[in-house]
């Protein structure tokens, strides 16, 4: 199953160019759905910075964190994969994380653990990630892309 002497894996250390990596890395932060999540995740630390922990008995705050955290890292994923099957892997992983997001704020807001009107900004800038996420996402190639055997996207 495995080939030891396929040196598809093998890094030479002439092969990192750091102003590529630089430059790529500029270009992932620039794009306009990254933004959104970096502000989407600033609000959430601001607002789960607010949480009273004795009052979180279900670590809400925890999990607010882990999910607004996600946004930007699966972004990054999947500018980083280029291949289409792997940027749609990273999308789906994106929405759900998203969505756990905005139910959060009304779980929050349900125990009342944190401001209504913080809450009611972060739902609102989740929205905005959400139409900028789907502005993104049709931007994938299909026809970048190497099928493989789980049979998904398409």
């Amino acid at each position: 199953m495995f080939d030891n002497e396929d040196d598809d894996f093998e890094f030479e250390s002439g092969d990192f160019d750091p102003d590529a990596y630089r430059r790529e890395q500029e270009r992932i932060q620039n794009l306009p759905v990254y933004k959104k999540a970096v502000e989407v995740a600033e609000i959430t630390r601001a607002i789960c910075g607010s949480i009273d922990p004795e009052k979180d008995l279900m670590e809400v705050s925890e999990q607010m964190l882990t999910n607004a955290y996600m946004l930007g890292a699966k972004i990054a994923a999947a500018e980083g994969g280029d291949l289409y099957t792997l940027r749609m892997e990273n999308a789906v992983i994106i929405k759900i994380h998203a969505r756990e997001l905005m139910s959060q704020t009304t779980l929050c807001k349900m125990e009342e653990l944190a401001d209504e009107k913080y809450l009611q900004l972060l739902w609102e800038e989740i929205d905005s990630f959400r139409r900028l996420f789907v502005n993104w996402v049709t931007d994938f190639d299909r026809n970048n892309d190497i099928q493989d055997e789980w049979g998904l996207f398409y």
